[in-house]
Protein backbone atom coordinates (compact mmCIF):
# COMPACT_ATOMS: atom_id res chain seq x y z
CA UNK A 1 0.00 0.00 0.00
CA UNK A 2 1.34 3.77 -0.76
CA UNK A 3 0.97 6.58 0.87
CA UNK A 4 -0.84 9.22 -1.87
CA UNK A 5 -1.23 12.66 -1.90
CA UNK A 6 -4.68 13.89 -3.43
CA UNK A 7 -4.64 17.32 -4.62
CA UNK A 8 -7.86 18.76 -4.47
CA UNK A 9 -9.06 15.81 -2.80
CA UNK A 10 -12.06 17.64 -0.94
CA UNK A 11 -14.85 17.48 -4.16
CA UNK A 12 -15.47 15.98 -7.37
CA UNK A 13 -13.33 13.16 -8.82
CA UNK A 14 -10.60 14.38 -6.12
CA UNK A 15 -12.89 13.25 -3.31
CA UNK A 16 -14.07 10.33 -4.86
CA UNK A 17 -10.56 9.13 -5.34
CA UNK A 18 -9.49 9.80 -1.72
CA UNK A 19 -12.65 7.79 -0.78
CA UNK A 20 -11.46 4.80 -3.24
CA UNK A 21 -7.87 4.76 -2.17
CA UNK A 22 -8.69 4.95 1.47
CA UNK A 23 -10.63 1.71 1.00
CA UNK A 24 -8.19 0.01 -1.24
CA UNK A 25 -5.79 0.59 2.00
CA UNK A 26 -3.79 3.06 0.98
CA UNK A 27 -2.61 6.46 3.36
CA UNK A 28 -4.45 10.26 2.11
CA UNK A 29 -3.60 12.90 2.54
CA UNK A 30 -5.89 15.40 1.06
CA UNK A 31 -5.01 18.72 0.21
CA UNK A 32 -7.24 21.37 -0.45
CA UNK A 33 -8.17 25.03 0.24
CA UNK A 34 -10.31 23.70 3.22
CA UNK A 35 -9.41 20.46 4.54
CA UNK A 36 -12.76 20.96 6.67
CA UNK A 37 -14.90 17.31 7.49
CA UNK A 38 -16.19 15.77 4.15
CA UNK A 39 -17.82 13.09 2.94
CA UNK A 40 -14.57 10.62 3.03
CA UNK A 41 -13.23 9.62 6.70
CA UNK A 42 -10.75 6.99 8.07
CA UNK A 43 -7.95 6.37 9.79
CA UNK A 44 -6.02 6.64 7.13
CA UNK A 45 -6.67 9.65 5.63
CA UNK A 46 -5.05 13.17 7.18
CA UNK A 47 -6.67 16.78 5.60
CA UNK A 48 -4.28 19.13 4.91
CA UNK A 49 -4.78 22.87 4.24
CA UNK A 50 -2.85 24.47 1.79
CA UNK A 51 -2.71 26.69 -1.36
CA UNK A 52 -2.16 24.82 -4.52
CA UNK A 53 -0.49 27.56 -6.15
CA UNK A 54 1.85 27.90 -3.10
CA UNK A 55 5.54 26.06 -3.34
CA UNK A 56 5.69 26.48 0.53
CA UNK A 57 2.57 24.59 1.28
CA UNK A 58 2.86 21.85 -1.74
CA UNK A 59 6.34 21.22 -0.76
CA UNK A 60 5.39 20.65 2.79
CA UNK A 61 2.56 18.23 1.47
CA UNK A 62 5.08 16.49 -0.31
CA UNK A 63 6.80 14.97 2.88
CA UNK A 64 6.53 10.99 3.42
CA UNK A 65 4.29 10.76 0.37
CA UNK A 66 5.02 8.47 -2.21
CA UNK A 67 2.08 9.03 -5.03
CA UNK A 68 0.41 12.20 -5.75
CA UNK A 69 -3.02 12.54 -7.72
CA UNK A 70 -3.53 16.12 -9.18
CA UNK A 71 -7.11 16.35 -9.87
CA UNK A 72 -7.91 20.01 -9.94
CA UNK A 73 -10.90 21.77 -11.15
CA UNK A 74 -12.53 25.07 -11.42
CA UNK A 75 -14.59 26.72 -8.51
CA UNK A 76 -18.01 27.48 -10.76
CA UNK A 77 -18.79 26.83 -14.19
CA UNK A 78 -18.72 30.61 -14.26
CA UNK A 79 -14.94 30.46 -14.28
CA UNK A 80 -15.31 28.40 -17.75
CA UNK A 81 -16.39 32.04 -19.42
CA UNK A 82 -12.83 33.69 -17.63
CA UNK A 83 -9.35 33.43 -18.49
CA UNK A 84 -8.08 30.35 -16.84
CA UNK A 85 -4.29 29.59 -15.38
CA UNK A 86 -5.08 27.63 -12.86
CA UNK A 87 -4.36 23.98 -13.85
CA UNK A 88 -1.22 25.14 -15.27
CA UNK A 89 0.38 27.88 -12.59
CA UNK A 90 -0.31 24.36 -9.99
CA UNK A 91 1.36 22.13 -12.06
CA UNK A 92 4.30 24.42 -12.34
CA UNK A 93 4.55 24.81 -8.82
CA UNK A 94 3.92 20.95 -8.08
CA UNK A 95 6.33 19.57 -10.39
CA UNK A 96 9.38 21.33 -9.24
CA UNK A 97 8.59 20.50 -6.01
CA UNK A 98 8.08 16.72 -6.40
CA UNK A 99 11.31 16.32 -8.79
CA UNK A 100 13.20 18.27 -5.59
CA UNK A 101 11.37 16.06 -2.96
CA UNK A 102 12.11 13.15 -5.42
CA UNK A 103 8.80 11.92 -5.35
CA UNK A 104 8.34 10.25 -9.02
CA UNK A 105 4.66 9.45 -9.29
CA UNK A 106 2.45 11.75 -10.38
CA UNK A 107 -1.34 10.76 -11.92
CA UNK A 108 -2.98 13.83 -13.32
CA UNK A 109 -6.63 13.81 -14.26
CA UNK A 110 -6.93 16.63 -17.65
CA UNK A 111 -9.84 15.67 -19.87
CA UNK A 112 -10.17 15.10 -23.76
CA UNK A 113 -9.71 17.80 -25.49
CA UNK A 114 -6.94 18.54 -23.97
CA UNK A 115 -2.89 18.47 -25.38
CA UNK A 116 -3.03 16.15 -28.43
CA UNK A 117 -6.43 15.08 -28.12
CA UNK A 118 -7.83 18.07 -29.48
CA UNK A 119 -7.66 16.88 -32.54
CA UNK A 120 -10.18 14.13 -32.22
CA UNK A 121 -12.86 16.33 -31.42
CA UNK A 122 -15.52 16.26 -34.11
CA UNK A 123 -16.07 18.91 -35.87
CA UNK A 124 -19.30 19.31 -35.02
CA UNK A 125 -18.31 19.57 -31.22
CA UNK A 126 -15.62 21.79 -31.95
CA UNK A 127 -17.32 24.86 -32.06
CA UNK A 128 -19.74 24.93 -28.78
CA UNK A 129 -16.11 22.68 -27.18
CA UNK A 130 -14.30 26.07 -27.80
CA UNK A 131 -17.03 28.15 -26.85
CA UNK A 132 -17.50 26.62 -23.41
CA UNK A 133 -14.47 25.12 -22.84
CA UNK A 134 -11.57 26.46 -24.73
CA UNK A 135 -10.13 28.37 -21.94
CA UNK A 136 -9.72 25.48 -19.61
CA UNK A 137 -8.34 23.44 -21.79
CA UNK A 138 -6.18 25.33 -23.30
CA UNK A 139 -4.50 25.89 -20.14
CA UNK A 140 -4.59 22.21 -19.53
CA UNK A 141 -2.77 21.59 -22.65
CA UNK A 142 -0.36 24.10 -21.16
CA UNK A 143 -0.39 21.48 -17.79
CA UNK A 144 -0.20 18.40 -19.78
CA UNK A 145 3.03 19.31 -21.28
CA UNK A 146 4.55 20.71 -18.46
CA UNK A 147 4.37 17.18 -17.04
CA UNK A 148 5.37 15.30 -20.16
CA UNK A 149 8.24 17.59 -19.96
CA UNK A 150 9.36 16.34 -16.48
CA UNK A 151 11.25 13.88 -15.46
CA UNK A 152 8.63 12.13 -13.19
CA UNK A 153 6.95 8.69 -14.14
CA UNK A 154 3.51 10.50 -15.04
CA UNK A 155 0.07 9.35 -16.42
CA UNK A 156 -2.68 11.75 -17.92
CA UNK A 157 -5.94 10.55 -17.54
CA UNK A 158 -8.05 12.24 -20.11
CA UNK A 159 -11.87 11.47 -19.39
CA UNK A 160 -15.14 12.38 -21.50
CA UNK A 161 -17.91 14.05 -20.79
CA UNK A 162 -17.98 13.32 -17.17
CA UNK A 163 -21.42 12.50 -14.81
CA UNK A 164 -22.34 11.61 -11.00
CA UNK A 165 -22.67 8.28 -11.81
CA UNK A 166 -21.84 5.34 -9.38
CA UNK A 167 -18.61 3.37 -9.96
CA UNK A 168 -19.45 0.63 -12.84
CA UNK A 169 -15.73 -0.98 -13.19
CA UNK A 170 -16.69 -1.19 -16.56
CA UNK A 171 -14.89 1.53 -18.86
CA UNK A 172 -12.64 1.80 -22.11
CA UNK A 173 -9.12 2.88 -21.50
CA UNK A 174 -8.46 4.41 -25.32
CA UNK A 175 -4.69 4.93 -25.77
CA UNK A 176 -5.48 6.76 -29.21
CA UNK A 177 -7.50 9.73 -28.66
CA UNK A 178 -8.99 9.04 -32.31
CA UNK A 179 -10.93 6.01 -31.19
CA UNK A 180 -13.21 8.28 -29.04
CA UNK A 181 -16.42 8.43 -30.75
CA UNK A 182 -18.79 9.74 -28.11
CA UNK A 183 -19.00 9.11 -24.49
CA UNK A 184 -19.43 9.72 -21.04
CA UNK A 185 -17.80 8.40 -17.97
CA UNK A 186 -18.63 8.75 -14.20
CA UNK A 187 -16.38 10.58 -11.63
CA UNK A 188 -16.33 7.63 -9.72
CA UNK A 189 -14.92 5.12 -12.76
CA UNK A 190 -12.18 8.23 -13.48
CA UNK A 191 -11.50 7.86 -9.39
CA UNK A 192 -11.30 4.04 -10.24
CA UNK A 193 -8.78 4.32 -13.05
CA UNK A 194 -6.76 6.38 -10.62
CA UNK A 195 -6.76 4.56 -7.81
CA UNK A 196 -5.85 1.44 -9.85
CA UNK A 197 -2.49 3.57 -11.40
CA UNK A 198 -1.21 3.67 -7.89
CA UNK A 199 0.62 0.92 -8.02
CA UNK A 200 -0.58 -0.39 -11.84
CA UNK A 201 2.64 0.70 -14.38
CA UNK A 202 0.72 0.45 -17.63
CA UNK A 203 0.21 3.78 -18.41
CA UNK A 204 3.15 5.06 -16.88
CA UNK A 205 3.98 8.48 -19.16
CA UNK A 206 0.81 8.26 -21.60
CA UNK A 207 -2.26 10.08 -21.75
CA UNK A 208 -5.15 7.80 -22.19
CA UNK A 209 -8.73 8.84 -22.76
CA UNK A 210 -11.54 7.17 -20.43
CA UNK A 211 -14.55 6.56 -21.52
CA UNK A 212 -17.75 3.95 -20.86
Amino acid sequence: MARVLIIGGSRGIGLETTRQALAAGHSVRAFSRSAVPGAASGADLVRVRGDALESRDVTAALDGMEVVVQALGVSSLGDLFRPVSLFSDATRVLVPAMEATGVRRLICVTGFGAGDSRASIGCLQRLPFQAVFGRAYADKSVQEQLIKDSSLDWTIARPGILTNGRRTGRYRVLADPAAWRNGIISRADVADFLVRQIEDRTYVRKAPVLVN
